[in-house]
């Protein structure tokens, strides 16, 4: 997929909005997928890119967190963190499985199907041109502002 057009989508988002991917064609994108709302890795997470938010708009970046919780799950976790991006529910898990990131996982000993930590760059034309998988929150939001502003 990396160098490849993403495949259009659409997802319900927070903010009472449908996210359709070729509408933000034209702007570079992060798309990161987070196991679950109100946890503490992705509560972590959720905070560093708000933290950096200023900073991936001025290099022409959007923001997008992807989960499979539901819209109202992502209202509350948006407003709590008082996140300035939208937040996407994949309850069927379409967008998961186009950017292949669900997987089966350990959890406490017990094998459960799960949204592998991932991010991914699109460029303005709609390309694929970067992505994490099984990302380590600590430096990884400084570490996706460095490249966006690389494009």
């Amino acid at each position: 997929m990396l160098g490849k057009p993403v495949k259009d989508f659409t997802l319900p988002s927070t903010g009472g909005a449908t996210f359709k991917l070729s509408e933000h064609k034209g702007n570079k994108l992060v798309l990161y997928f987070y196991p679950k709302d109100n946890t503490p890795g992705c509560t972590t997470q959720g905070m560093g890119f708000r933290d950096h938010f200023k900073d991936f708009r001025k290099s022409g970046c959007e923001i997008f967190g992807i989960s499979r919780d539901s819209v109202k799950s992502h209202e509350g976790f948006k407003t709590k963190l008082g996140l300035p991006f939208e937040l996407l529910s994949d309850a069927d898990e379409a967008a998961c499985a186009q950017f292949d990131s669900i997987k089966m996982k350990n959890m406490y000993g017990k094998k459960v199907r799960g949204i592998v930590r991932s991010t991914f760059v699109i460029d303005p034309k709609g390309v694929l041109v970067r992505e994490w998988r099984g990302v380590k929150v600590p430096g990884h939001v400084e570490e996706v502002l460095s490249f966006v502003k690389t494009l």
